[in-house]
């Protein structure tokens, strides 16, 4: 399953899942390009990565970047469209339309960005994976998320359409849904959840855990492990399925 000589590009992998993405595919024998909002994050890679400050929903951003790494490297074999953010934890009708706007903006338009760039690259090369990550949230309602569920939803018909469009130039597009994932960025939903329903973090934290099969959360590298095998020549036959890595999610919004 080795990738030697294989390029992958990563958005949002400065830090959580696209870290350990980034970390996975490097082991695994890729070139790494790694994009990030924080330039902070981007300077503590490994300096054998490359690294982009941009911002996934900027179109003239991510055409700037695609454009680099066609004259860098001359084409790319794995994209993993993993920019997106949590947004607002409130109920429907206390969400900002700014804040909805933001969330659906980062999390769809930076994935339909990443792939309507990559797409070329890999129609040249009659080859290439398209991974994207949406969210459990996107297979199951989630009160008080509204933003962030309808995004993570619309990303996974997205990825479905580009298996179906991209197939006949042998590229494939499967999406990751994450459960609840060990972290800074689950650790402040966690918070806002509490604070919603008057609950402890702890309480909402073991509410969580106990919707699933495994009773825990996971970890970024369980995510990165499944990206990396989608991205190789061992998933060679995979394409437009929805996988989802989340230790068996069967309730989505425990009461504990």
């Amino acid at each position: 399953m080795r990738g030697a000589a294989k390029r992958v590009l990563i958005t949002a992998g400065g830090s959580g899942i696209g870290r350990a993405m980034a970390e996975g595919f490097a082991q695994a024998g890729y070139a790494v390009w790694v994009t990030d909002l924080n330039a902070q994050a981007l300077a503590e890679l490994p300096k054998e990565w490359k690294c982009t400050a941009v911002d996934a929903a900027d179109e003239t951003g991510m055409q700037a970047l695609f454009a680099e790494i066609e004259q860098v490297w001359g084409g790319l074999d794995v994209l993993c469209a993993n920019a997106g953010i949590a947004g607002p934890t409130a109920r429907v009708e206390d969400v900002a339309l700014a804040d909805w706007q933001k969330c659906v903006s980062v999390n769809l338009e930076g994935t339909f960005l990443a792939a309507k760039y990559a797409a070329p690259m890999m129609k040249a090369a009659k080859a290439g994976s398209i991974i994207v990550t949406s969210s459990t949230a996107g297979q199951y309602g989630y009160p008080n998320r509204a933003p962030y569920s309808a995004a993570k939803w619309a990303v996974i018909g997205l990825g479905k359409t580009l298996a179906m469009e991209l197939g006949p130039f042998g590229i494939r597009a499967n999406v990751i849904c994450p459960g609840s994932v060990e972290g800074p960025r689950m650790e402040g939903v966690l918070e806002r959840e509490a604070a919603a329903k008057g609950m402890t973090r702890d309480q909402v934290y073991a509410g969580y855990a106990s919707g699933t099969s495994m009773q825990a959360f996971v970890e970024a590298s369980d995510i990165a492990n499944m990206a990396v095998f989608l991205g190789s020549d061992a998933a060679r036959m995979v394409s437009g399925q929805v996988i989802a890595v989340d230790g068996h999610t069967e309730n989505p919004d425990p009461k504990v």
